[in-house]
């Protein structure tokens, strides 16, 4: 069986802002949380053949991720890009992707990084496959095939579980369940020099706009602040005991310790 394999990505904020957000190519990078997905994918793909779509959704900065994507191997790429989605947050974002992946049936697969490097909630991916209404196991570590589908295994909260999945099914991809492979000055001279995106916008989708941007946002982020930490390095002489004496007494001071 050939599998149509769809991969989520998003082209993440390299460096906290200083003002207003602006997405452009070079403050942009293809997520490292979804590099994984992309290698489980692809593996998958020259296990049992077919082929892997990238899809990403932003302004059209964010086709770096996708020319990334293809240089590491995948066959299709995606974007959606539409002034309608600024403001989009996480449903308003899964709204328009559940959308667009409906539109790109059939599929197999539907996978997601755990989260992201900028805004680090790791809601897209579930909120999107609950409008899929798919089945769907989330940091998964590891895939198996069975009769009935998928074998997947997951760790979360000190327990190790196992699930079987009928296809078509969805997975959030564990940051540490593989290694992704190296991209090579070959393939990134082929993505960007014969490599295709294809654009979607609101038009192609099934939704009305008052579902996406800013009209489709419960929640939104006023400000931008940036965090400073201030850290301090002191040691601490004497003999083990008198060091161990000085850190307890320390951290009782602290509040840390009682």
């Amino acid at each position: 069986m050939k599998l149509h394999i769809i991969v989520c990505i998003k082209a993440v904020i390299l460096t906290p802002p200083k003002g207003k957000l602006v997405r452009e190519a070079d403050s942009l990078a293809l997520n490292p949380f979804d590099r994984p997905a992309l290698e489980v994918a692809l593996r998958m793909k020259e296990e049992r053949g077919g082929t892997v779509t990238a899809l990403s959704m932003g302004p059209e900065a964010s086709a770096s991720a996708l020319y990334e994507a293809m240089a590491m191997g995948v066959d299709r790429m995606v974007l959606l890009c539409d002034p309608a989605l600024a403001g989009s947050d996480t449903l308003a974002t899964s709204t328009a992707l559940a959308a667009l992946i409906k539109k790109l049936y059939p599929f197999d697969l539907v996978l997601f990084g755990t989260r992201t490097a900028d805004s680090d909630t790791g809601q897209v991916g579930p909120q999107t496959v609950v409008l899929l209404d798919l089945p769907m196991v989330t940091w998964v570590h590891s895939i198996d095939w069975a009769d009935s589908g998928l074998h997947v295994k997951r760790r979360a909260d000190g327990f190790h579980e196992e699930f079987e999945l009928s296809l078509p099914a969805a997975l959030t991809v564990h940051p540490r369940s593989v290694k992704p492979r190296d991209i090579g000055l070959s393939g990134i001279e082929l993505a960007f020099e014969q490599g295709e995106i294809e654009k979607r916008t609101l038009a192609d989708l099934d939704i009305s706009p008052d579902q996406v941007g800013w009209a489709g946002s419960p929640t939104r982020v006023p400000t931008w602040t940036r965090v400073t930490r201030e850290r301090k390095c002191e040691f601490i002489s004497g003999t083990t005991e008198e060091q161990v004496e000085a850190l307890v007494g320390r951290l009782v001071e602290s509040g840390l310790i009682g």
